[in-house]
């Protein structure tokens, strides 16, 4: 196994562990920890494929698993902001509705012998989940620390404190859903005949 696929492997087994540190309530810090964690897993994801096209590496290994582990994670950090009540349960809905029609669409593809690359949509859409999964997480990390009267906590003039903090990360959450239906639409579109001729 080629230093690529090896990343994202490495990028799927760190996906528990991401999960278990920031269901842990009771770790000191465990937001900071989880957003670490993320971070790591999510640059893993630019390093593989850099690599992959630097020293030609390109697997089929690496076509499949690389997306599918880019999903796992973002869908896993996620469903947990629903668990935490960070995230309302449909856009989170949405946004897994939107990664399994793409995939859909991109194995009927590959069936046919044809590659569907990544488009400009899709790729705002990845770096909005990235950028909605850390703020969400950075903004509770600060309410953690007003709690343990380190910073003020977060104050807004319509949400003050916690309700400020899940407020602001639903709306980055809000903005990578839309991004994502749109994204989706964009390649329901590009790729309807591959669907009308799939049966």
């Amino acid at each position: 196994m080629n230093l690529p696929n090896k990343l994202t492997v490495f990028r799927i087994l760190l996906v528990p562990v991401f999960v278990a540190v920031l269901l842990a309530a009771g770790l000191p810090h465990h937001y900071l920890w989880a957003a670490i964690l993320f971070g790591v897993a999510s640059y893993t994801d630019h390093l593989d494929g850099m690599l992959a096209r630097k020293y030609n590496q390109i697997t089929d290994f690496g076509k499949f698993m690389d997306p599918l582990a880019d999903k796992i994670l973002v869908i896993s950090a996620l469903v947990c902001f629903v668990q935490l009540h960070l995230a309302d349960v449909w856009l989170v809905l949405l946004i897994i509705a939107r990664e399994f029609m793409v995939t859909s669409i991109r194995l009927v593809a590959a069936d046919k012998g044809q590659v569907i690359a990544a488009n400009n949509w899709g790729k705002a859409k990845t770096v909005s989940q990235i950028i909605a999964v850390l703020a969400v997480l950075m903004l509770q990390y600060w309410q953690e620390l007003a709690a343990m009267g380190t910073v003020s906590g977060l104050s807004l003039p319509f949400a003050a404190g916690e309700q400020g903090a899940v407020f602001l990360g639903q709306l980055f959450v809000l903005v990578a859903t839309v991004l994502s239906v749109i994204s989706g639409a964009v390649y329901l579109k590009q790729n309807w005949q591959i669907i009308k001729t799939a049966g």
